[in-house]
């Protein structure tokens, strides 16, 4: 990752050593345009894993009703999901898609919690350890890890999503070959060590990104216009 000046992608506008200085300004923005998220629905903990999983490569809204047929079927609890067989998790998650993928991953992070005799046993692991163990669960990549890191086990860990890359792009504040630890590391780096600060920065991205921040960009009346180096450099070459 580039380091020294902010590596802002419209050269004329070179910024002090550090990036972070546009960070928390750009929350306050988000914060004020959209006001606070509510982030992650969800009953418990162990909810919020199950949904982290069954959201990949899908909308909530699909997620929310297989979430409700784990819960019609008392099934929302590892032991509950443990009782399950393969056949029967995936035609309960099937709303969520790639359901039978799905329901092995499920299946493993399961026996992650069980392994380990609880929830509350998995969760009294320092950070590092309890990521590099979602990480070594099948189908559980980084983002998916963070979002039960950030969610469920309240740590520290700002989750990279396709949000987060595309408005940072659009932004200046990073270049679309960043790798995920770098983009995280510059909110980790320069924001406060701040649970709910960084649960309520990632949701108003998500938020921000499919109201104005998509592929064909609603500008007017947005609260980070002032900061986007893609609409300035559209502007002059207009």
């Amino acid at each position: 990752m580039k380091t020294g000046p902010l590596w802002c992608v419209n050269c004329e506008r070179m910024m002090p050593d550090d990036p972070g200085h546009r960070l928390r300004p750009l929350y306050d923005r988000l914060l004020m345009a959209y006001g606070p998220q509510g982030w992650w629905p969800g009953d418990t903990a162990f909810e919020v894993m199950v949904g982290a999983i069954l959201t990949q490569n899908t909308a909530w809204t699909n997620v929310e009703k297989a979430i409700v047929n784990l819960q019609t079927a008392g099934a929302l609890t590892p032991a509950g999901l443990l009782a399950l067989s393969p056949a029967e998790l995936a035609n309960l998650i099937r709303p969520a898609g790639y359901f039978n993928v799905k329901a092995r991953r499920l299946h493993a992070l399961v026996e992650l919690v069980t392994q380990h005799g609880g929830l509350d046993a998995l969760f009294a692991l320092d950070t590092a350890s309890l990521r590099a163990q979602l990480l070594d669960v099948h189908g559980v990549g980084p983002e998916t890890a963070d979002c039960i890191l950030l969610y469920a086990a309240e740590r520290p860990a700002f989750v990279i999503d396709a949000y987060t890359r595309h408005i940072l792009g659009r932004l200046g504040l990073a270049p679309s070959s960043a790798r995920y630890h770098e983009l995280q590391q510059l909110f980790v780096g320069h924001l406060p060590q701040d649970v709910p600060m960084f649960n309520e920065y990632h949701a108003l991205i998500v938020r921000h990104g499919k109201e104005r921040c998509r592929t064909r960009p609603v500008c007017d009346g947005c609260p980070l216009c002032a900061d986007c180096d893609w609409r300035q450099r559209r502007r002059q070459n207009a």
